[in-house]
C-alpha cells in the first residue's frame, strides 16, 4: 500500500459519528441536519429534463475535454459572471470539465506538485475543506496551516507566512468565498498573492465554489480570474479557478464542475485526466450546459438562503455569538461550551446535527482556529432552518 495513505486524518463526519455513537436523541423530535453543507433546494426541472432527455447518449463514450458546446458555455458564464472581455478566455485552451470539483482539487495536487523537489509544501487556510490536506499529503507534500480567525477577518494571515515557506511552496489553495467562515477575498488580496506565485513559482488553486451563494448582488464575490486579468496578469499564469454546479444550481448529485485558468496548466492537468478516466458523461454534459446558461434560478436559489439567513439570525443572534457571513451557506458561530460538548449535547437534547469546529480545522501555532465554533449549513427547508434554530435558542438557554 501506499505509506502516505497512513498520513490521512478521519474525515469530519466520520469524527462526527463517533462522537454520537452512544448517544441518544429525543424521538419525538424529527432530526434536522445541519452539519453537511449538501444543498436541498429543489434543483432546476429544465437540468434534470436535459439530463433524461439526453440518456441514450450513454452509448458513447464522452471525450476528456467535454463537448465543445459544455465548454463554450462555461466560457460564456465567466466572462459574464468576472467582466472578462470578449477573447479573454478559450474554450480549447483555459477551460476543463470535472466531475465535480472535489476530485479536481485533489486531483490537481498529484498533476501540479513535484514529490521530488527539497520539502515542497501545499499551502491552505485553516479551517479548511479537508480534501485540500488529503491532496496534499498524498502528493508528497508538507500541508502548511494558514490560520484565518476572527482578528484575521476569518482570512488566511497571508502577511504571517515566513518567506521560507513561500519558498517551499508549490501549491497554494484559496476558498473564497471561505467554508465554513464565509469570509471572501477581495481582487487586491489576490491580485498580492499571483504576484508572490510570480516571485516564488508556485501555483494558485482557487476553490470558488459558493462564489454564487452571496447577498449583496452589486458587489458579488471576486475571483481569481476577474483579479489576474485587471492586475495585468493577461494569460492567467499559474492561476486555477474550479467552480461547480452543486452550491449554485442544487445539483450536487451530478457531480459537475470545471477548471479553468493557464492554458499551460490546463493542457498539462488535461494529459493527467486523459490517464486518470475521468470523463463526463455525455447527460451530465448536456445537463451542465443548461445549467451554467441560465441565471435565473441561481437568484432565486439566492433569495432563499437570504431568507433563511434573516430568520435564524433573528432566532439567533439574543442568545449566540454569531453574524451573518460575507457569503456561503454557513453560520461560524462561537460556541458558549467546548464546541464537541456543544455539537454532542445539542444532538442529544434537541437532535440537530452541527459540525465542531476543530473537526474542520488543525492546531497550528499553539491555537486551534476552529476550537470553539461550530458550522452550521443552512441547507434544509426553511421550516426546518427555523426550526432547528429555535431549538438551538432552547439549548442554549438551558446552559
Amino acid at each position: 500500500m501506499n505509506p502516505e495513505l497512513d498520513q490521512l486524518k478521519p474525515y469530519p463526519f466520520e469524527r462526527l459519528r463517533i462522537l454520537f455513537e452512544d448517544a441518544e436523541p429525543p424521538a419525538s423530535l424529527p432530526h434536522i441536519n445541519l452539519s453537511i453543507g449538501e444543498p436541498r433546494h429543489d434543483p432546476p426541472h429544465f437540468v434534470i429534463e436535459a439530463l433524461i432527455s439526453h440518456l441514450h447518449q450513454v452509448a458513447n463514450y464522452p471525450l476528456t475535454k467535454g463537448r465543445a458546446e459544455l465548454r463554450e458555455a462555461i466560457v460564456r458564464w465567466l466572462r459574464a459572471r468576472f467582466d472578462l472581455p470578449e477573447g479573454a478566455l478559450h474554450p480549447d485552451r483555459h477551460v476543463l470539465p470535472v466531475n465535480g470539483t472535489r476530485e479536481a482539487l485533489f486531483s490537481i495536487a498529484q498533476a501540479v506538485v513535484d514529490r521530488h523537489a527539497t520539502a515542497p509544501a501545499v499551502l491552505m487556510p485553516n479551517p479548511f475543506y479537508q480534501i485540500y490536506e488529503g491532496a496534499a499529503l498524498l502528493a508528497g507534500a508538507e500541508p502548511v496551516y494558514l490560520d484565518a480567525t476572527e482578528e484575521t477577518g476569518f482570512q488566511p494571515d497571508f502577511d504571517a507566512v515566513p518567506e521560507a515557506a513561500w519558498e517551499r511552496c508549490r501549491l497554494l489553495y484559496l476558498c473564497s468565498p471561505a467554508n465554513p467562515t464565509g469570509a471572501v477575498l477581495n481582487e487586491d488580496r489576490l491580485a498580492q498573492l499571483i504576484a508572490l506565485a510570480e516571485r516564488h513559482d508556485f501555483v494558485i488553486a482557487s476553490d470558488e465554489c459558493y462564489s454564487e451563494i452571496h447577498f449583496d448582488d452589486e458587489h458579488p464575490p471576486a475571483g481569481l480570474l476577474g483579479a489576474a486579468w485587471r492586475a495585468g496578469y493577461r494569460d492567467f499564469r499559474r492561476c486555477l479557478v474550479f467552480h461547480s454546479l452543486s452550491k449554485r444550481s442544487n445539483l450536487p448529485g451530478l457531480r459537475s464542475g470545471f477548471v479553468a485558468g493557464d492554458a499551460d496548466l490546463v493542457q498539462a492537468y488535461f494529459r493527467y485526466r486523459t490517464y486518470h478516466g475521468c470523463a463526463m458523461p455525455p447527460p451530465t454534459q448536456a445537463a451542465s450546459i443548461a445549467a451554467w446558461s441560465d441565471e435565473q434560478h441561481v437568484a432565486a436559489n439566492r433569495l432563499l438562503y437570504r431568507q433563511k439567513f434573516e430568520a435564524v439570525l433573528d432566532i439567533l443572534a439574543p442568545v449566540m455569538d454569531v453574524e451573518l457571513p460575507e457569503a456561503g451557506f454557513y453560520l461560524w458561530p462561537r460556541t458558549p461550551i467546548d464546541d464537541e460538548s456543544f455539537a454532542r449535547r445539542l444532538f442529544e437534547e434537541e437532535h440537530v446535527t452541527v459540525l465542531p469546529g476543530r473537526y474542520l480545522s488543525r492546531p497550528s501555532n499553539g491555537t486551534d482556529p476552529g476550537a470553539g465554533r461550530v458550522r452550521m449549513a443552512l441547507v434544509a427547508t426553511p421550516e426546518e432552518c427555523t426550526e432547528a434554530a429555535w431549538r438551538i435558542r432552547r439549548f442554549i438557554e438551558r446552559l
